[in-house]
């Protein structure tokens, strides 16, 4: 017997985080989710953090001559924005390096948090 798919009506709604990253040095995809995630921990502790349903979703490189710049979208659970939110702006420090996380918008959709917050060009790509 196959399993049925869970319908759109009874799963969990999702949000959608644009940030920017600015950092001292280049850091890669996994130590971009560790960061993340250390600054959740850090701040909610595992009970809250386990919550949140944390993913990064989409992840760019954006060239700009003085810093190393990312912009990302990250998933989360409707209710935790907030929390999730101020645990980002919380992280200052990541694998020796200095990080800034500067939230870009919200919104209900990886297309719309794309095209109104991160508008990529065809050259940043990660």
């Amino acid at each position: 017997m196959r399993m049925k798919i869970l319908p759109p009506t009874l799963r969990n709604p999702k949000r959608y985080i644009a940030f920017e990253l600015i950092s001292e040095r280049e850091l890669s995809r996994d130590e971009i989710v560790s960061a993340i995630w250390d600054s959740c921990l850090k701040l909610h502790g595992e009970c809250e953090t386990s919550n949140f349903r944390l993913w990064l979703m989409k992840l760019w490189r954006c060239s700009f001559p003085d810093a190393v710049r990312m912009r990302g979208v990250l998933q989360c659970q409707r209710g935790y924005e907030g929390k999730v939110m101020a645990a980002l702006t919380a992280a200052h420090h990541h694998s020796g390096a200095r990080v800034v996380f500067h939230i870009l918008g919200l919104s209900g959709t990886v297309r719309s948090a794309t095209q109104k917050f991160i508008k990529p060009s065809k050259k940043d790509k990660y």
